[in-house]
């Protein structure tokens, strides 16, 4: 076998090392490009707009006391279920009683007088007769017919004075009976005591302000108290179908609007030297004016309480078993409310097509024409080298 020579060996090496050179960099330094996809499917989509919101009885009473005194007896407690006229609370009824017995005392002492004064009366009836017999027989004095008939009167004034002070006695003492009644005090419904905020032994002023001593509710039904911001609440509207969830329950309730307060809660109403609304005043303070959207549910199982908190949603738009696409995928047509574009994958290459989208969320939209499940959307086109991803240091 012939050996090389230095010189050609030299030669072979400087032939060979532009070929080498042109390796290395197709290796490490050429740039391919490549296309991230993603694959189209179908599944469910909804338009919604999303609130926290608080569970209260869709029916409630707050139980106060109209009389002051002791409370004797409570015979309730939270969470005792209670029907219609039941008796709740027993409030020493020491003062309404005597109140009573005395007013009681004074009409039976009108009423006495009245008698006396109506057997007057007839008395002074008959003496003003017989002194007009005796003035037509012409044996009696003119002075003494005008003392019978100012006898007369002064009786029927007497007796029209006594049935008014009776009147006003009579109502003076149902108001006392009615006091008295107070002093017992029953439920006005039936439901649920959510709330006892009195003890026996306690004393009640009902003078200025009524005690509320316990609340009942109808816990078969609860309200959702939901706060929506100004952002989002021209969107929402009554009968739109809504659904919320409860911290630690997997369970979805179901309902529909019911109502859309007109003003927020608690708004500040200028008087007439100030010239800022309510909205302005929120504005300027950095607050977000929130406005307050009730809608009921059915307590089924009476797993809802008062005060619980829920993440509200309400659906403007839903679809189900539709093909879906997401929106960072896809380019908006100017002009358009519907139409996009989109490109496809198809035989390696990068294709433009126009779509048509109906429902959309924040991350995805339903595609009505234009796309197919099991087609490759893409969602970026990007230069790699070639070397990358082949090499770890």
């Amino acid at each position: 076998m012939r050996r090389l020579t230095r010189g050609s060996l030299r030669l072979l090496l400087l032939l060979a090392a532009p070929c080498l050179a042109l390796l290395f960099w197709a290796l490490l330094f050429r740039t391919t490009e490549q296309i991230d996809t993603v694959q189209i499917a179908r599944g469910d989509i909804e338009s919604s707009v999303a609130a926290l919101g608080t569970l209260q009885p869709h029916s409630y009473v707050d139980i106060g006391s109209q009389a002051s005194g002791e409370i004797r007896r409570i015979t309730v407690q939270p969470g005792d279920i209670v029907k219609k006229g039941q008796l709740l609370v027993e409030i020493d009824p020491s003062v309404q009683q005597a109140k009573f017995d005395v007013d009681r005392s004074a009409l039976t002492s009108l009423r006495a007088k009245l008698v006396g004064e109506e057997a007057k009366l007839v008395f002074a009836q008959h003496q003003y007769e017989r002194q007009r017999r005796m003035t037509a027989e012409g044996s009696t004095r003119d002075e003494d017919v005008q003392s019978a008939y100012a006898a007369l009167q002064s009786s029927r004034a007497t007796i029209d004075d006594l049935r008014a002070e009776i009147e006003g006695a009579r109502a003076t003492l149902l108001g006392d009976e009615a006091q008295l009644g107070y002093t017992k005090i029953y439920a006005p419904m039936a439901g649920t005591i959510v709330t006892l905020d009195a003890r026996e032994g306690q004393t009640l002023n009902a003078t200025y302000q009524t005690p509320v001593i316990l609340r009942i509710a109808d816990l078969s039904t609860m309200t959702v108290w939901t706060q929506v911001s100004e952002a989002d609440v021209l969107k929402v509207t009554p009968g739109m179908p809504v659904y919320f969830t409860t911290l630690g329950a997997d369970r979805r309730w179901t309902g529909a609007v019911r109502q859309i307060l007109p003003a927020p809660p608690n708004a500040v109403v200028p008087s007439n030297d100030q010239q800022a609304s309510p909205a302005a005043n929120a504005i300027n303070t950095g607050k977000v004016v929130l406005y307050t959207v009730l809608f009921d549910v059915r307590n089924e199982g009476k797993q809802l309480m008062p005060q619980m908190s829920a993440q509200v949603f309400f659906v403007a738009q839903q679809a189900h078993d539709v093909v879906i696409a997401p929106l960072s995928a896809i380019a908006p047509v100017a002009g358009s409310n519907d139409l996009y574009t989109a490109q496809v994958l198809e035989n390696g290459r990068a294709v433009t097509r126009q779509i048509r989208v109906g429902v959309r969320d924040r991350l995805n939209a339903e595609v009505r024409s234009g796309l197919a499940p099991g087609e490759l959307l893409v969602t970026g086109i990007r230069r790699a080298r070639a070397a990358e991803g082949k090499f770890q240091w």
